[in-house]
């Protein structure tokens, strides 16, 4: 049943033919992410919101101006004279905020910053899609070489399978020997499909971080990396931590957030400061029976002007505690931003030794290649003659297909190092 639901498997994956389509590069990757991403355009929507904060805060400079009328009737069933009365009142009242202890000012700084930090938002979203789609669309690349592994790992015991049988036909080779390389075989199928659906795993990664739909299908452009590419040197660490810093658009925005928190405890303390507003109206009346509608206008006309001047006494703690609140909101903007440096230095360091590490296994791997394949070859010879038993054939084979993944993985890794050191240094990532 495993055989059956193998070789099921294996037509799926190879017998389906996906209709053609134009590869994307990483760059076009990322350009239509700029454009259909979600998230990103969520966070663009508040930069817009933030921005009509900052006019609506602007606006509070402007005077504020309403008119205002009010029509009544009123019935009095026991009074001698008219029952019913009729009055009307017309208002055009305006008034200006003089004075309000610096909190019109601070608002508008506030929301300045608001929208400086929203923007940086944006951008840190952006550059989060960035290297999450680098280490994706490698991610596709390691996945379609490790098919060529074991695509070539399954041809190759394919071949020994058939070989064996020949020997065991012959009387060379034992049923149980027959048997190990045949199930080896089996083994190498079941890898060789594994990798398939690891790989269409990785490309439906890509296509939701694009914001692709079911019927929509993509392949990336392959890149090669010669020796010296992975194998190449780092900038110092110290370097690279420091620019990391200087570029990092979340620490930029948190140096904002602090700033901002800084004008918080001055608008939260503008509550208890005294208050200066201008006030001026006119208005006029009708009051009904009485004389004429224009005569009672114009004897009902008022004009009026005046100056108020607020001073808080008592406010139940209300100023005092929203100070208190804006300094606990200054001290936490503080520990965000050491928070973030501690992180930034674990990414960067983290990286270094990832990379480091990986060049490292990428020049061992290079050599144990090298020796799988000599003792593939040999052991395989050897094999035809029928001077060499099945476990030495399937070790030399495995080791093989071992080392061959060893080399791919460490290279992916290293470059994905490079990549991802590029970026902490200047913010981009480029790829062929």
């Amino acid at each position: 049943m495993k055989s059956s639901l193998i070789s099921a498997l294996i037509i799926l994956s190879t017998g389906t033919t996906l209709s053609a389509q134009q590869q994307w590069s990483y760059r076009e990757c990322v350009n239509y992410a700029k454009e259909h991403n979600i998230s990103l355009q969520k966070s663009r929507l508040l930069e817009e919101s933030a921005s009509y904060d900052l006019e609506a805060a602007q606006a509070q400079w402007q005077p504020s101006l309403d008119f205002a009328t009010t029509q009544g009737l009123t019935n009095t069933p026991w009074k001698n004279g008219d029952k019913n009365t009729y009055s009307s009142n017309y208002g055009l009242n305006a008034g200006w905020t003089v004075w309000n202890g610096g909190q019109r000012e601070n608002t508008i700084k506030r929301n300045k910053l608001q929208t400086e930090i929203s923007k940086l938002n944006t951008t840190d979203i952006m550059q989060t899609i960035e290297t999450d789609l680098l280490q994706v669309y490698l991610n596709i690349l390691y996945a379609k070489e490790s098919i060529a592994i074991y695509e070539e790992a399954a041809n190759l015991s394919k071949h020994q399978t058939e070989r064996a049988e020949q020997l065991m036909l012959s009387g060379k080779l034992s049923r149980v020997d027959y048997a190990q390389l045949a199930s080896q075989y089996e083994q190498d199928k079941y890898a060789l499909v594994n990798a398939q659906g690891i790989y269409y795993t990785r490309r439906m990664e890509l296509k939701k971080l694009l914001e692709f739909d079911i019927e929509n299908d993509i392949e990336v452009t392959p890149i090669s990396w010669d020796d010296a590419q992975v194998l190449s040197s780092l900038p110092a660490i110290e370097d690279s931590y420091r620019l990391a810093i200087a570029t990092d658009s979340r620490i930029k925005g948190l140096e904002l957030e602090k700033e901002s928190s800084d004008i918080d405890i001055k608008i939260a303390g503008a509550s208890g400061k005294p208050q200066i507003s201008l006030n001026a109206g006119i208005g006029t009346g009708y009051y009904a029976p009485g004389n004429n509608f224009a005569n009672g206008l114009k004897q009902a006309w008022s004009e009026s002007v005046g100056l108020t001047l607020s001073v808080p006494i008592f406010d139940n703690k209300k100023t005092k505690t929203a100070v208190a609140k804006a300094k606990v909101q200054r001290l936490d903007a503080d520990l965000d931003i050491n928070l973030r440096h501690t992180e930034l230095s674990q990414l960067v360091e983290n990286w270094y030794i990832d990379t480091t590490s990986a060049q490292s296994r990428f020049t061992a791997a290079k050599e144990q290649l090298k020796a799988a394949e000599l003792s593939n070859e040999l052991t395989n010879e050897r094999f035809n003659l029928g001077l060499v038993n099945t476990i030495e054939l399937l070790t030399a084979h495995n080791n093989l297909v071992e080392a061959r993944h060893t080399l791919l993985q460490s290279k992916y890794m290293a470059m994905l190092g490079h990549k991802m050191i590029e970026f902490y240094r200047t913010s981009t990532i480029s790829l062929p």
